[in-house]
């Protein structure tokens, strides 16, 4: 039986998921539900139906064509959705002459999506490049990450996983195993901070980070840069301290929130609780890795 699982995006010539020019696959579903995501799109396992009203060219197909009665055409063409009824099934988007409606997630084979990743084999050998896997957080579908690492390796393309650490342990150890490279999120350290802002507790974040860390698994530590929250005196204190009590201290790369995906809230119907928050400019990031190699930890931006 063919192993399958959703994934809601393949990004090619990738130049910030791991080493070299990188094909980016994203999976669907994650656990956490960071207030700055860059990717909402992402958080429900099933697919979603986002809208470009601007594109919208007021025909009324969409309405016409919907089984669940989601969603009904306004003046000047503008439509609205009932969100609870909309199933995503998609019948709106093949009959939408502007493509004001895309459909977002698909279920992929995985012999079918390596094959399709096998395509870009020469930007990888040129560039020490390979494949991504992120999210959502991958590791949600298991099976499915581990059937597709297992064809990469034996496709002999380098692989990376992009992580929140938020798995079971079990199911983070065997990833690893067939993981050339874990890109690895640590977000907030106090863990009340760490429940209010991502909705999981970060416990078990950490003790896999130390595992992989222990088993000599290679590991780069991510950590998002979002003003007010994560790049506070104590998380960046409390991250300095904890990459530097590993016995391997792994690099830290800084990541600065950007603003560009949060037009994409409104698009899914979906809230957007940051609220106004300016991206962090070059110079704070980079005093922020100063601060971290001053307290003898490899950082950069």
């Amino acid at each position: 039986m063919a192993m399958t699982g959703t994934i809601f995006d393949v990004r090619r010539f990738s130049l910030h998921d791991g080493p070299g020019i990188r094909t980016t696959v994203f999976l669907k579903g994650c656990p956490l539900v960071c207030v700055w995501c860059h990717n909402p799109e992402s958080q429900p396992a099933r697919p979603l139906l986002l809208r470009r009203p601007e594109l919208c060219v007021g025909c009324g197909r969409c309405a016409a064509q919907c089984p669940q009665g989601a969603l009904q055409a306004g003046a000047g063409g503008s439509f609205t959705r009932e969100e609870a009824r909309c199933t995503a099934c998609g019948a709106c988007v093949g009959v939408c002459p502007s493509e004001a409606l895309t459909r977002v997630g698909r279920e992929v084979e995985a012999a079918a999506l390596v094959e399709e990743v096998v395509r870009d084999r020469a930007f990888f050998d040129e560039s020490g490049g390979g494949v991504t896997f992120s999210g959502g957080e991958p590791l949600g579908q298991p099976e499915f990450l581990l059937e597709l690492l297992a064809r990469c390796r034996h496709e002999g393309l380098h692989t990376a996983v992009d992580t929140s650490g938020y798995a079971r342990p079990s199911t983070m150890r065997q990833v690893a195993a067939l993981a050339d490279l874990v890109l690895y999120d640590l977000k907030l350290l106090d863990p009340e901070a760490h429940r209010r802002y991502t909705g999981v507790p970060n416990e078990a974040i950490l003790e896999n980070l130390r595992a992989l860390v222990a088993d000599g698994r290679p590991v780069e530590i991510r950590l998002p840069v979002i003003p007010g929250i994560t790049d506070t005196d104590e998380n960046v204190s409390a991250a300095a301290a904890f990459v530097a009590s590993l016995p391997e201290r792994p690099r830290v790369r800084l990541l600065g929130h950007h603003r560009a995906a949060m037009s994409k809230y409104a698009r899914l119907g979906m809230a957007q609780r940051l609220g106004e928050v300016a991206d962090p400019s070059p110079a704070r990031l980079e005093a922020l890795a100063a601060r971290l190699r001053a307290a003898g930890v490899e950082a950069f931006v």
